[in-house]
């Protein structure tokens, strides 16, 4: 069996991870610093933790499931523990791409991220329906990449990795700059802000006397249909109306340079707030 140390496995994330390790074909040790973390992995999951140096020992992967502002610190601590050929799995593009990650040329670094459960999906039971973060019932996408390693280590870093964010369906090998992009990039810095904009302009419409619950259900309905036309989950085309207020409503909304966030200045210094 090979052998996986989580760290960080009572945590928000880490505790995902070791619910979905259960039974797989890897033997993993828990390791955890807060007494709270390691209470509910003992009470909830019957998991009993380790200490970092006995989780380390001939340990094959090692899941860094803690903070983005704690990754460096973390990996340099262990770094001079592990063993040539040892495989340190990352689960966000940003500490790599801050140069977070010590330099050591004989171990891999494998970064993965999920996608989370599409908005378009034919997910049916209830407890699918409602997983929204993924990784507990609904199924998801990943994406993942080998920072650096031998080629052969990409097969035992996406195993790992379809084990961690279960149910997945289609797996995207890309690079590590490539999920900074997607993340903070196209998923945090566009579209968590344009959705924080969306609820500030329905919160606008009540404001102006529409009943929120109308307000909600009328923006959500047409996100729904908007959205499957403008990434063509269907086919079919926007009234001359729609094409209109998007006409105008583009360039009243954003910047004309508003692309410049992906430019790769910008996602650094992203990653270095973020980190």
């Amino acid at each position: 069996m090979t052998v996986i140390a989580l760290v960080g496995a009572g945590g928000k994330m880490g505790y995902r991870l070791s619910k979905n390790l259960i039974g797989s074909r890897f033997q993993v040790r828990h390791v955890e610093v807060s007494d709270a973390g390691k209470a509910r992995l003992e009470k909830d999951l019957g998991i009993r933790t380790v200490g970092m140096d006995d989780a380390l020992n001939g340990a094959e992967v090692v899941i860094l499931a803690v903070p983005d502002t704690a990754i460096g610190k973390v990996a340099g601590g262990i770094v001079d523990k592990l063993a040539a050929g040892t495989m340190l799995v990352i689960l966000d593009a940003a500490a790599p791409m801050a140069g977070h990650l010590p330099a050591r040329e004989d171990i891999s670094y494998f970064v993965t991220h999920p996608c989370h459960p599409p908005i378009f999906n034919d997910e049916t039971e209830p407890a699918a329906k409602r997983d929204f973060f993924g990784g507990v019932a609904a199924k998801q996408h990943i994406v993942s990449a080998l920072m650096q390693g031998p080629e052969e280590a990409y097969a035992l870093g996406e195993e790992v990795a379809k084990v961690i964010w279960a149910p997945v369906m289609r797996s995207h090998r890309v690079t590590v700059e490539q999920i900074a992009l997607l993340e903070p990039g196209l998923s945090e810095t566009v579209c968590a802000s344009l959705l924080s904009v969306m609820r500030e302009a329905m919160d606008e419409c009540v404001e102006r006397g529409v009943p929120k619950e109308a307000a909600r259900d009328f923006l959500l309905g047409h996100m729904n249909v908007l959205g499957a036309v403008i990434f063509e989950e269907t086919p079919g085309v926007f009234s001359d109306a729609c094409n209109k207020a998007i006409e105008f409503g583009v360039p009243a909304l954003m910047k004309n340079d508003w692309k410049k966030v992906f430019e790769p200045e910008e996602i650094l210094e992203s990653v270095r707030r973020i980190t």
